[in-house]
């Protein structure tokens, strides 16, 4: 018999694809009763409010002067943030060094745009670069090889907060993956001592850490021994977060099924190997909502750092609105702050959202 081929008339598209933009709209905003009251609502807090509040921040503000006295048009006073931006990005670093911590940053860009995208140039030789960038980004910034030393004592801003976030989110979580198969590790001495460590940890607030890092770890060391203030500060806050991602890691592990070990068994594969190419790409894989919610945790946390002297971004924030020439303020430079901190979190958020749409293959 000969297969006869008929061509079958091509389906009408979808409703939603055929409604245009109002009737969308009308679905989504209006559909119901309580939708209706809920877009309403705010429908109406929005021409309330936002009017007013443009009016305050754009169209009535200031945004040259020297003083608050120069700010007469009763919006707001965006020249502080003019007259301060520098302390605001590098605190009290020197302005003729600046150029080492534009550099630093720049590099810290290109360093995690090979550890974070696949699709890069010369991605070998990026990823070398990657690990030798903490040594770059130490020397370029405290001094050394002919550059003027620059003491620690003196960075702040968002430098002191990158520094801080960068190294705690970059320590804590392999830290973090140790800590979390040592609790579910079948020796008892390993097992036992990661979850002394983690429930301690996670027992206290970071302020205490950050006081313990600061005051009572130069009683152990030995006499005549110092340690720099901002590394203690950086060692309790990658302990603080190396807590917490173990036991997001964990709750991952967890739900890896038993089956998947017993298949690595099977392979003939050794513990570490299993959990290098089996379990811990999975198990990481689920846990990255949660992972990056301990990320964006953290670097908000950084601001605590002021309690043991650093003046971090918030810091500087703090310094500037208890200035006599800028004194009363606060809105300003608390939103300008509060800008600043949203763009690294969203930012995080959204790559976040990237990286799981990207590892996403189905089951």
């Amino acid at each position: 018999m000969s297969a006869i081929q008929e061509l079958i008339p091509a389906s009408a598209p979808p409703d939603s694809m055929r409604e245009g933009i109002f009737s969308v709209m009308r679905k989504r905003l209006f559909g119901t009763l309580g939708d209706s009251l809920v877009s309403l609502a705010i429908i109406y807090l929005l021409i309330r409010y936002m009017p007013p509040l443009l009016d305050w921040m754009i169209f009535s503000a200031d945004w040259v002067g020297s003083s608050r006295n120069d700010c007469t048009s009763g919006g707001a006073c965006w020249a502080v943030i003019g007259a301060r931006f520098k302390q605001f990005l590098f605190g009290f670093y020197p302005v003729d060094q600046a150029w080492r911590v534009w550099l630093t940053e720049g590099l810290l860009v290109l360093a995690l745009a090979y550890c974070l995208v696949d699709k890069m140039p010369f991605r070998r030789q990026g990823l070398i670069f990657a690990c030798f960038y903490p040594l770059i980004a130490a020397i370029l910034l405290a001094g050394g090889l002919g550059l003027e030393g620059v003491p620690t004592s003196r960075w702040g801003g968002l430098l002191l907060t990158l520094v801080c976030g960068v190294v705690g989110i970059a320590v804590s979580l392999p830290l973090g993956i140790l800590l979390a198969l040592g609790r579910r590790s079948h020796l008892p001495a390993i097992s036992t001592l990661c979850v002394i460590f983690i429930e301690f940890v996670r027992g206290v607030p970071l302020i205490t850490i950050l006081f313990m890092a600061s005051v009572m770890l130069p009683l152990f060391l030995p006499p005549g021994t110092t340690m720099d203030q901002m590394l203690r500060a950086l060692v309790g806050i990658s302990l603080f977060a190396s807590a917490y991602m173990a036991e997001v890691i964990r709750g991952g592990l967890q739900s890896i099924p038993k089956g998947q070990y017993e298949a690595a068994d099977a392979l003939g594969l050794g513990y570490w190997q299993s959990m290098r190419m089996i379990i811990l790409p999975q198990a990481l894989k689920i846990v990255i909502p949660g992972i990056v919610n301990t990320f964006i945790s953290l670097f908000k946390d950084t601001s605590l750092v002021l309690i043991i002297g650093l003046y971090d971004l918030l810091g500087i924030a703090n310094a500037t609105i208890t200035d006599t020439k800028w004194i009363g303020l606060s809105n300003e430079v608390y939103v300008f702050t509060a800008l600043i901190y949203w763009i690294f979190c969203f930012g995080m958020s959204r790559y976040s959202l990237w990286l799981e749409s990207k590892l996403h293959t189905g089951h």
